[in-house]
C-alpha cells in the first residue's frame, strides 16, 4: 500500500470485478425466482417435502416453510412459518430441526449458481445441501428424541405481519439496493483483506485455523476467504472465492472443499439468530450445524483426495473461465 491512490484504484477495480462476477450469476436467477414465486410454484415444490418433514418428526405442513426457504430465502420462510405456527405448534426440538434444515438448504437457485461459477459441479452441490439438510435433521431429531431435550413448546419471538404483494418497480428497486449493498460490503472486505495481508495477519490466520481447515481439506491460502463465508455468507465469501478461483491462485480442491463447507455452514451467526425467532435453539442451529459440516466435508475430502485429477474433474469439478489479467 505504498501508493494509496494506486491501491485505491486497484481496490475499486477488484471490487467491480468481484461484484460483476456475482451479479452475472445472481440477477438472472433472482428474476427467475421472483417469476416462479409470482406464478405460485412454491406449493408444488412443497408437496413432495411433506413425507420428508414427517421423516424428521415435523408436521407435513412445514414442507411449505422449507420449500419457501429452498426457492427464496430465510426471511420468506420465517414469514410462511408465522402464518402456520398457530395451527401447527412445534416443540423447541422440532423448531431447531426445522431451523437447521433451513440453514443448510436455503436460497439454492442463487447460491448454487454462485458456487457453480467457481468450478464445483452443480449436481453434487445441490445433492450435498439437500441431502445434508435431511441427514442433519434426522440426526438432531434422533438426539432430541433420545435425550428428551427441548421437549417444551417452542417460543416464537416474532411473527411478521402479512404484507401486500410488492409491485414490479418496488421489487426492482429493492433488488438494486441489495446489489448496491453487496458491492459496498465486497469493497470493504477487499480493503480489510488487503490490510490483513499488509500486516501479515493472513499468515497468522492460516496457522491458527490450519489444523481445522486442513482436517476438511482446505489449504491455508483459502483460510481467510473461508472465514468470510462462514461468518458473512456465500454471497460475500463465495464472491471472493469466484474471483480467486478464476485467477488461478487457489488449488481446485481447496476451492471445492471450501465451497462445500460453506454450502453446509455459512453466515453462522446472523442466520442462526434469525432461526432463533421461530423457537430454535443455538445448540443445534449453530454448533450442531458447524460440527456436522466439518465432519461431512472431512469425509468428502478423504474421498476426493483418493481420486486422480481427471476423475476429480469428471465427477466434482469444471474449471471456471480464467480471470482477465487486468482484474487479477
Amino acid at each position: 500500500m505504498a501508493d494509496p491512490a494506486r491501491w485505491a484504484v486497484r481496490l475499486v477495480r477488484r471490487a467491480v470485478s468481484v461484484s460483476l462476477d456475482l451479479f452475472r450469476v445472481m440477477v438472472p436467477v433472482l428474476v427467475a425466482v421472483e417469476a416462479a414465486r409470482a406464478l405460485g410454484v412454491v406449493p408444488y415444490l412443497a408437496a413432495p417435502l411433506g413425507p420428508v418433514m414427517e421423516l424428521v418428526g415435523l408436521p407435513p405442513a412445514m414442507g411449505l416453510v422449507w420449500a419457501t426457504a429452498i426457492l427464496n430465502n430465510i426471511y420468506g420462510a420465517i414469514a410462511v412459518f408465522g402464518s402456520l405456527a398457530a395451527d401447527h405448534p412445534l416443540t423447541a426440538a422440532q423448531a431447531t430441526v426445522l431451523g437447521a434444515m433451513i440453514l443448510v438448504a436455503h436460497g439454492l437457485p442463487v447460491e448454487l449458481r454462485i458456487v457453480q461459477a467457481s468450478g464445483p459441479r452443480l449436481w453434487f452441490q445441490a445433492a450435498l445441501r439437500l441431502g445434508g439438510a435431511v441427514v442433519l435433521g434426522l440426526l438432531l431429531s434422533a438426539v432430541f428424541r433420545v435425550s428428551g431435550a427441548y421437549a417444551e413448546p417452542a417460543v416464537v419471538l416474532w411473527t411478521p405481519r402479512p404484507a401486500g404483494e410488492p409491485g414490479v418497480l418496488a421489487w426492482m428497486a429493492g433488488q438494486v439496493r441489495n446489489l448496491g449493498m453487496i458491492f459496498l460490503v465486497i469493497l470493504g472486505l477487499l480493503a480489510f483483506l488487503d490490510a490483513l495481508e499488509a500486516v501479515r495477519a493472513t499468515r497468522l490466520l492460516g496457522r491458527v485455523l490450519g489444523p481445522v481447515l486442513g482436517f476438511v481439506g482446505i489449504g491455508p491460502r483459502a483460510a481467510s476467504l473461508t472465514v468470510v463465508g462462514l461468518t458473512l455468507g456465500i454471497a460475500y465469501g463465495g464472491g471472493l472465492i469466484i474471483h480467486e478461483a478464476r485467477s488461478g491462485d487457489l488449488p481446485e480442491r481447496d476451492v471445492f472443499h471450501s465451497l462445500s463447507l460453506l454450502g453446509l455452514c455459512h453466515s453462522l451467526f446472523e442466520d442462526s439468530l434469525l432461526l432463533v425467532v421461530i423457537g430454535g435453539r443455538l445448540a443445534g442451529l449453530l454448533w450442531g450445524r458447524l460440527v456436522f459440516a466439518l465432519l461431512a466435508v472431512a469425509v468428502l475430502a478423504r474421498v476426493t483426495r483418493a481420486l486422480s485429477p481427471a476423475a476429480f474433474r469428471l465427477v466434482f469439478w469444471k474449471p471456471p473461465a480464467p480471470l482477465p489479467d487486468d482484474f487479477r
